[in-house]
């Protein structure tokens, strides 16, 4: 039990550690460098490069180099975004990011295996239900993981809080902040709410020795399972093919094609959160150093009521609480590629929302944002018209079978 719950540690605090340092960059893209969008140009090359990655590396990468090997030299790869922050441009931020986009799923993926490998032969020897030591091993890494955000804020808004400079903004230029959005971008990256470089090169200096030490700690302490790995070889390889066919062919099931809109609608929100809320709200009217408080408020507010809501689902049933597991408990038989679809649609909403970033007012994505939850909870709704004409007469799917896969919802993260 000992040496199980090592590895689940370090790789639990390998990620928090990888995480601290690319969150907390993440959220600052749009307001570091908004000169003709390039971090949020960065941000949606990163996604982008994340759904062509998902569909075609991490099993070839994970057979080849094994889950610990594998997660070592992805986390290499976010590293170079890091780097690429210290002279920002786009012949540095757009290669790192796409390095970082296609090293993001073969992480996450190795991630996933070797916990499920390591629950699966822990639970084998003591006699217990794997399903149940991997639910265990997972609750513990997301506890640890989830941590990140919070600790990745924190180092930024307080290095940044170091600047000599206070803001000091007029009435008429807080007007231009918000959804009015009307401040000058070819300008703005170099107005008074920038930190000095000085600053800056501190915080990617933080982050690249947290991002080190996150390898460094996989790479020496993770004990490696590739013992396991030869055991199932071909059947991956078969499986990554099916896999392919199966995420487009799912889209053969109504409730598929009509919850696409709300997955969507979840990276669209993302992505509105990360790039415009943190620039216009954020940024332009308080500074850049409170980026990091406030995102800090929303992470915490997020896991408590994920705590909250999962208590009461019981209470409530699936209907109002429809965000907890919907995609595992809809589509228990085709869970696989049900989650595949998930991350497909999902990262196509933060593609987007970063995309056209720089195009658009901020009171036009929210209207957009809105346009698109509307519809989103209208199909949501009739998707649970059809499951309650399906289940008439028995028992609610979701009462007969609590949804196993709870962490293939949080791992849409990079």
């Amino acid at each position: 039990m000992e040496k199980h719950l090592k590895n689940i540690l370090v790789v639990s605090f390998g990620f928090f550690f990888l995480f601290t340092a690319y969150g907390g960059l993440q959220n600052l893209q749009s307001s570091l460098h908004s000169v003709k969008g390039l971090g949020v140009t960065s941000v949606s090359v990163i996604y982008a490069a994340l759904i062509l990655s998902a569909m075609f590396l991490p099993p070839i990468i994970i057979q080849k180099l094994g889950c610990k090997w594998t997660i070592v030299g992805s986390m290499c790869c976010y590293i170079t975004y890091t780097l690429g922050n210290f002279y920002a441009s786009w012949y540095t931020l757009i290669p790192t990011s796409m390095i970082l986009g296609l090293a993001g799923a073969p992480l996450w993926s190795a991630k996933c295996t070797y916990l499920t490998i390591a629950g699966n032969s822990y639970a084998e020897k003591a006699g217990k239900l794997g399903r149940d030591v991997v639910n265990q091993y997972f609750g513990t890494f997301f506890l640890i993981f989830q941590s990140s955000g919070i600790c990745g804020n924190l180092i930024s808004s307080v290095v940044f809080g170091q600047t000599p400079k206070e803001m000091n903004i007029s009435e008429a230029e807080l007007e231009c902040c918000g959804a009015a959005d009307c401040r000058n971008m070819t300008t703005y990256d170099a107005d008074i709410s920038r930190p000095t470089e000085t600053l800056i090169y501190t915080l990617l200096g933080i982050y690249t020795g947290s991002g080190v030490l996150a390898v460094l700690l996989v790479a020496v302490f993770l004990d490696p399972i590739s013992a396991h790995q030869n055991e199932t070889e071909e059947k991956k390889i078969s499986s990554f093919w099916t896999t392919i066919l199966s995420t487009f062919r799912h889209h053969k099931d109504i409730r598929q094609c009509l919850l696409i809109p709300l997955t969507f609608y979840s990276g669209l929100e993302q992505g509105f959160l990360s790039s415009d809320y943190t620039r216009a709200y954020v940024t332009c009217a308080l500074g850049i150093n409170f980026v990091g408080y406030v995102m800090i408020c929303f992470a915490a507010a997020n896991s408590i009521f994920s705590i909250f809501f999962g208590k009461i689902s019981q209470f409530t049933g699936r209907n109002f609480l429809f965000v907890l597991a919907l995609y595992g408990v809809l589509f228990e038989k085709h869970k696989e590629a049900a989650f595949a679809n998930y991350r497909l649609w999902e990262s196509l909403g933060f593609v987007i929302a970063f995309g056209y970033s720089t195009f658009l007012r901020v009171y036009v994505k929210l209207y957009i944002v809105l346009a698109v939850l509307v519809v989103s909870m209208v199909l949501y709704e009739t998707v649970e018209y059809l499951e309650s004409k399906n289940s008439l007469g028995t028992a609610s799917p979701a009462r007969q079978k609590p949804a196993e896969s709870l962490q293939n919802d949080q791992e849409t993260q990079l």
